[in-house]
C-alpha cells in the first residue's frame, strides 16, 4: 500500500494513453458532480419552501362556504348559505380537540378600484378583520406599533393595522404612520401598527397588501351581522387536524340544512396534511436524485472496468513474469484494484469538489440578492456531511467494484502463455 514503486507503476500506467484515462475518469466524474449538484438543488428547493411556510402553523386547517351541490331538506341546490358567529361558540363547546378557533371576514374586493384614501394618495388593498389569536396560526413580525388586541375586539374600535406594502403606498418615506387616519371603503380607521409577513401563505390576499381591522369593528362597520367568512382552527397537540375538521363539517351541516354527502357546500384547505404532502414530494426527490445520481455514476464505473480489462490484456506479458518470478495472487490484484480506486477516486473527487464550488457560488449569489426577495422558492443550495461521506464511499466501493472483474481476469493468466503473448 505504501510502495513507491507500485504508486509509480499506478501514475505510469493510466499517464500510458491519457486520451483513455480522461474519457474514462469523466464518466466517473460527471456521476458524482451530477448527484451533488441535484442533491443540492433538491435542498435548495425545499429550503426555500421551507423557509416560507416555517413559522406557520402546521397542525391548522381552514374552511369557508361554497354553493350546495345537493337538494336537501326543501332547499335547491346551488343555494348561497354563510356560517354565522354561533358556529364558533357552537364548536367550542362540543369539540375539545379544538386549541384555536378564530373567524375571518374580508371587506369589499380590492379589484374594484381604490378603496383606501389619505390626504392626495389612495391605493386598493385587501381588507381583513381579525381576532387576535389569528397570529398564532399565521404569525407577522411588528414592524410598528402592535397588533390588534382583545379591547379593539371588545369595544370594535376603529383602527387598522397595516401590511408593509400598504405603508410605503399611503406614506411618505420616514413618515410616521402610528397615529394616522386612513379612509377605508368611506370609514376613517386610526392605523396603529404596521406588519410584515412571516411566511408566504397568503389568504385571500397578501399579508404586506392588506389592512387588518378587529373582526366585531367590520361586523359593525359593514353591516355584516353574525356573518362569518372564514373559520382558521388548530387542533391540540396529538390531534390529527383531520379529526377536529370532520367533527366541525358535522356541526356546520346540521346546523345550515346541508347534505351530508355534499362534498362542494364546504370548501376548505388542511394545512396539515398539505405539509405532509410536501415532506412525501420532498422525500420522492431525494430519491430520485440517488436513482440517477448513482445510475450515472454506475456508467462512469462499467465505462473504468473496461479499460482496466484493457489494461490488464495490454499487460499480459509483465503479469505473466510477475507471477513466473513468484508474485502472489494478492500482489497482482491489490495492483489492479489500486489502479482502478485511484482513477475512480481522483475523477469523483474532483466531480464532488466541483458540484459543492458550484452549489457554493449560486448559494452567494442568491445570498447576494436584496431581503424583499420574498417570492424567492430556492434557498441554500448545499450538501450535507451525510451526503458528502456517503458520496466518498460509494467512489471506494464504485472503485473496487470497478477493479475486481479486471483483478480476477489477471489471477487466470497463466505465466507460460502470458510469455507467449505478442
Amino acid at each position: 500500500m505504501f510502495d513507491l514503486d507500485r504508486w509509480n507503476e499506478i501514475v505510469h500506467a493510466l499517464a500510458k494513453n491519457k486520451v483513455r484515462s480522461l474519457l474514462t475518469a469523466f464518466g466517473v466524474f460527471w456521476g458524482i458532480f451530477m448527484l451533488i449538484v441535484m442533491a443540492g438543488a433538491g435542498n435548495g428547493l425545499g429550503n426555500g419552501i421551507s423557509e416560507g411556510v416555517a413559522k406557520f402553523a402546521t397542525n391548522s386547517a381552514f374552511m369557508w362556504t361554497d354553493r350546495t351541490s345537493e337538494p336537501y331538506k326543501g332547499y335547491k341546490r346551488g343555494r348561497y348559505w354563510n356560517m354565522d358567529f354561533e358556529d364558533v361558540q357552537i364548536i367550542r363547546s362540543k369539540v375539545p380537540e379544538v386549541d384555536i378557533l378564530t373567524p375571518k371576514n374580508f371587506g369589499s374586493n380590492n379589484n374594484s378600484g381604490p378603496n383606501t384614501v389619505r390626504g392626495d394618495r389612495n391605493g386598493s388593498f385587501n381588507i381583513k378583520g381579525d381576532y387576535p389569536d389569528y397570529v398564532k396560526i399565521d404569525p407577522v413580525t411588528i414592524v410598528k406599533g402592535r397588533w390588534i388586541n382583545e379591547m379593539d375586539i371588545r369595544e370594535k374600535r376603529k383602527v387598522c393595522v397595516i401590511g408593509t406594502k400598504v405603508y410605503e403606498t399611503m406614506f411618505a418615506s420616514e413618515e410616521e404612520p402610528l397615529g394616522e387616519y386612513l379612509k377605508v371603503s368611506g370609514v376613517y380607521y386610526q392605523v396603529v401598527g404596521v406588519i410584515k409577513p412571516e411566511t408566504r401563505i397568503n389568504i385571500n390576499g397578501r399579508t404586506e397588501e392588506s389592512l387588518f381591522i378587529p373582526f366585531t369593528t367590520m361586523q359593525q362597520t359593514y353591516n355584516m351581522g353574525n356573518e362569518v367568512h372564514v373559520l382558521a382552527f388548530t387542533a391540540k397537540p396529538g390531534v390529527p387536524v383531520s379529526q377536529v375538521e370532520e367533527k366541525i363539517r358535522g356541526i356546520i351541516r346540521q346546523r345550515h340544512a346541508i347534505s351530508p354527502t355534499d362534498v362542494q357546500a364546504i370548501a376548505g384547505v388542511n394545512v396539515e396534511k398539505q405539509f405532509l404532502q410536501m415532506k412525501g414530494l420532498f422525500v420522492g426527490i431525494n430519491i430520485l436524485t440517488w436513482i440517477v445520481g448513482i445510475g450515472t455514476l454506475m456508467a462512469g464505473v462499467i465505462g473504468v472496468s473496461n479499460i482496466m480489462l484493457v489494461i490488464v490484456r495490454e499487460r499480459t506479458r509483465e503479469i505473466g513474469v510477475q507471477r513466473a518470478l513468484g508474485a502472489r495472487p494478492r500482489t497482482i490484484i491489490t495492483q489492479v484494484m489500486l489502479e482502478s480506486v485511484v482513477l475512480t477516486t481522483v475523477a469523483g473527487y474532483t466531480g464532488l469538489t466541483l458540484g459543492v464550488g458550484l452549489l457554493e457560488l449560486v448559494n452567494q449569489v442568491l445570498e447576494r440578492q436584496p431581503p424583499s426577495s420574498e417570492e424567492m422558492f430556492f434557498r441554500h443550495p448545499e450538501v450535507s456531511l451525510t451526503v458528502a461521506l456517503a458520496s466518498l464511499g460509494v467512489l471506494i466501493i464504485a472503485g473496487l467494484f470497478a477493479g475486481s472483474i479486471p483483478a480476477k481476469r489477471a489471477l487466470q493468466i497463466k505465466p507460460i502463455e502470458a510469455l507467449r503473448e505478442e
